[in-house]
């Protein structure tokens, strides 16, 4: 069933306990948060993952491992674009669960094409915006958002920009506000990648593993492995995926299980962490 975002929308007040800390001291403040999902992990440290929407595949990939390592130890906070921003999300939701989407609008704005992966993110983190429901993006409302998200987080990881990417919008705040800045590297003719080479340049730490982010914050990234309990059909399920990826009919001709079963066993294996969608009703072991 698809989610009411308006009809179960949470208020934040200013002088809530769940608003922010990290923004009270801003002159520009939202003075009211809209939110949907587990706002309790607005309490938690929080570590930004971004990078543009024309981040390299190679990127995306290495940055979905970092985010899913990283959310071990800090809440991710990113926003709801293709590329860089699902990446991080993707990785978030494979580990831990903890991620944090801010918006630049109001729900309403929300992207139609990442509606899936943001359902998923409403059942695990939290999604959360500074407007009203109705609200439109405007040309300066992903500076404002980038501000935010720079303040709120310890840290800022850049996944791919270009020369005028949102992304460095970013860092930009997160230097000014004395925060840590990490980039992937790229090669030295890389037009998608020059972004994170200049942050690099400028005294930004060269990142190619979330250990190399964890050393700055004298975090412990070792692996929390969880006894995970699964019933008899859906260890059927994980075995069959753990061979490769499979259609939702070939698992359906393989356990005995109707499809409409499946799909809400795949999701329930989704949460757990150890299995993931490929689209197209095909699925894989993690």
């Amino acid at each position: 069933m698809a989610i009411d975002f308006k009809k179960n929308l949470i208020e934040i007040e200013f002088s809530s306990l769940d608003y922010p800390s990290e923004w009270k001291d801003l002159q520009d403040a939202p003075k009211k948060l809209y939110a949907l999902g587990d706002i309790s992990l607005l309490r938690e440290r929080k570590f930004a993952v971004v990078g543009s929407r024309r981040t390299p595949q190679n990127g995306l990939k290495l940055g979905l491992e970092i985010a899913k390592s990283l959310s071990q130890a800090f809440v991710i906070a990113t926003g709801v674009a293709d590329g860089g921003d699902t990446a991080a999300i993707e990785g978030a939701l494979q580990g831990s669960g903890k991620v944090v989407c801010l918006l630049a609008g109001g729900f309403s704005a929300l992207p139609q094409y990442n509606l899936t992966l943001l359902e998923r993110v409403i059942k695990n983190g939290l999604i959360l915006s500074p407007h009203p429901f109705e609200t439109e993006i405007r040309a300066f409302s992903y500076e404002y958002r980038n501000k935010l998200l720079a303040k709120l987080c310890d840290g800022v990881l850049v996944l791919g920009a270009g020369e005028k990417s949102g992304a460095l919008i970013t860092a930009k705040y997160a230097q000014a506000y004395r925060k840590p800045i990490f980039a992937l590297p790229y090669p030295p003719n890389s037009s998608s990648g020059a972004g994170c080479n200049g942050l690099i340049k400028k005294g930004g730490y060269l990142t190619e593993s979330a250990q190399d982010i964890a050393e700055k914050y004298g975090v412990d990234l070792t692996e929390r492995k969880q006894e995970l309990t699964l019933s008899d059909d859906e260890r059927k399920v994980y075995e069959i995926l753990r061979e490769g990826e499979a259609h939702v009919t070939e698992l359906a001709a393989g356990t005995g299980i109707p499809v409409f079963r499946l799909r809400a066993m795949l999701s329930a294996l989704e949460v757990k962490g150890i299995v993931v969608s490929l689209g197209g009703n095909r699925y894989a072991a993690v």
